[in-house]
């Protein structure tokens, strides 16, 4: 459970503190005071995204810390994305910056938001009038009706999904087969024709290059040795004419003899000395390598020859000579798969047909599964509309008969029955938005029975109704309260006297301030939340009269 959420700098809210007991928590406060603000806290905690624009005005950025009690199981959860849980207490935090990305911290350590959704997101469902919309949508209905399976249920959904996929690959291999067919001969003597040129070849990485320095030099044999005799002789001198190295040999006889004289010349003439020797064995090389220098016709053309195969191979597959070894470990996959009597369309057709009769098999599997769920959600969902003040209402699940999709082969359908002599209708077209909260919030009863999160937080889910059905919402909540820590946002005093802790969100000089209050302060609110005076102790006393009447087991 959640146990405190510390807030600075989102929106209207400078700071604000909000410590949750056990139970149920109201929230309350006027419209625009910021009970949003806390909402989008909590979705920043659960791993929301993180808008810049959040950051109140004046603040480098926006921070919200949670305080999170947690089980052995969810404490390993939260260890398993690297965060750190001590003495059953994990600290969440979420940093937005007004420039720059936000930052995740799990336990103390710092982790990717994702880490947030899947550590804390299973502990909290928060439901809001968003999802009073989402639960009028065929796609929203059938997961929920889903959501309420067993692992049997769930099993059976894999297991379709898993045959789906088989028979959507097969599908496209069999489409892709037929568009070869037309021109499969025509690919394979192709393919086979290229790679037969190019292991006759038989060609190496970077060869295109290798030849091209070749035959530069093998077509420049003539300048390159006149250039490179003009630069030995530069070096070894000619005739009457002294070279460099005559002179450097000159130049460290006198540095030798000016040594004698002062022994501090001594590492100057051991490196000219060097240098001496690196000059005699320059022109040396150079000489050795005029020696290589052979016009040789029958090589050049050989090399020519070469580089104008490798140029044909080279066109329309690749750049260079790398390259086109890849191309050529491609094609050889690919003339394997046009060759391969697997991949000849009408074995595919085969398998394909398989395939789909187990999609059938499956589905019609999954769909018995979903019918009993239906039957067993229906009635659940109708007793707890009974205790929701609509005691004639009756919710009924139409599984019907669909083109095969992903999720299996039919399409579910919720509908209402407001009373026994009307008509079923859609949610959508036969639910007034007071009593689509009223259905969300027992569906959520019933299927929060096996759902692992142990928060509940409900957005306004008693937005439309009023007056007694209002204080039955405000019992059921308390109802479920018992079972798990249920937090709800209202502006009704029917639910709120429900509540066992209750904080006020208020706005003064354009900062929200959220407090806790008991006694004289709760009843204030809740007056103010009547339309009575908050200052005046007999409307205090006339709202709680009432409210106590009507809920006598409440906390007032």
């Amino acid at each position: 459970m959640i146990t405190r959420i510390e807030i600075s700098g989102i929106g209207v809210i400078d700071r604000a503190e909000l410590d949750f007991g056990e139970g149920l928590t109201v929230l309350t406060g006027e419209t625009g005071a910021g009970k949003t603000m806390v909402l989008t806290s909590v979705d920043l905690l659960l791993g929301g995204r993180a808008d810049p624009g959040l950051v109140r005005t004046g603040h480098e950025n926006a921070q919200v810390d949670g305080f999170f009690t947690v089980d052995p199981s969810q404490a390993q959860t939260a260890q398993d994305e690297g965060g750190l849980v001590e003495d059953g207490e994990l600290i969440v935090s979420r940093t937005v910056p007004a420039q720059g990305r936000s930052r995740a911290r799990l336990g103390g350590r710092p982790v990717p938001a994702s880490s947030l959704t899947r550590a804390i997101a299973p502990l909290i469902t928060v439901h809001g009038q968003a999802d009073q919309i989402r639960l009028t949508s065929p796609n929203a209905q059938r997961a929920l009706l889903d959501s309420s399976g067993d692992a049997r249920h769930r099993a059976l959904m894999a297991e379709y999904a898993e045959h789906w996929r088989a028979a959507v690959a097969l599908k496209k291999e069999l489409d892709e087969a037929l568009a070869d067919s037309s021109t499969r001969g025509a690919q394979i003597d192709e393919l086979s024709k290229a790679l037969e040129l190019i292991d006759a070849l038989d060609i190496h990485e970077g060869e295109d290059e290798e030849l091209r320095i070749e035959a530069r030099r093998l077509m420049s044999v003539e300048d390159l040795g006149r250039l490179i005799e003009a630069a030995r002789t530069a070096i070894q001198g000619a005739d009457e004419e002294p070279g460099a190295a005559r002179l450097l040999r000159e130049s460290l006889d006198r540095l030798d003899d000016a040594k004698r004289m002062d022994e501090a010349l001594e590492e100057t003439a051991a490196r000219l000395r060097s240098i001496v020797i690196d000059a005699q064995t320059l022109a040396d090389d150079l000489a050795d390598y005029a020696r290589t220098l052979d016009a040789d016709p029958a090589r050049l053309s050989q090399v020519m020859s070469r580089r104008h195969a490798l140029k044909n191979l080279l066109e329309g597959r690749a750049s260079d000579a790398t390259g086109l070894l890849e191309w050529a470990d491609e094609a050889r996959e690919r003339l394997a798969r046009l060759v391969d009597p697997d991949k000849d369309p009408e074995k595919i057709r085969e398998r394909l047909t398989d395939a789909q009769a187990q999609v059938i098999a499956a589905g019609e599997r999954l769909t018995a599964s979903r019918k009993r769920l239906a039957t067993r959600l229906a009635e659940a969902v109708g007793g707890e509309l009974q205790a929701l003040a609509m005691k004639d209402a009756a919710l009924e699940i139409l599984v019907a008969p669909s083109k095969p999709n992903s999720h299996g082969l039919d399409e579910v359908t919720i509908l209402l029955r407001p009373h026994p002599s009307a008509n079923a209708r859609p949610l959508g077209q036969g639910a007034s938005g007071g009593e689509l909260s009223r259905i969300m919030l027992a569906l959520e009863v019933v299927l929060g029975e096996g759902d692992e999160a142990t928060t509940f937080i409900f957005d306004e889910v008693d937005a439309g109704i009023g007056g007694r059905t209002a204080t039955e919402v405000g019992a059921r909540l308390a109802a479920l309260a018992k079972k798990r820590q249920v937090l709800v946002v209202t502006h009704l005093p029917q639910v709120a006297v429900f509540a066992s802790t209750h904080l006020v969100v208020s706005k003064q000089e354009g900062t929200t301030r959220v407090v806790k209050v008991e006694g004289a302060e709760r009843e204030a609110e809740l007056t103010r939340m009547m339309g009575g005076d908050p200052h005046s102790p007999a409307a205090r006393r006339h709202a709680i009269e009432v409210l106590t009447s009507a809920v006598p087991q409440s906390k007032g």
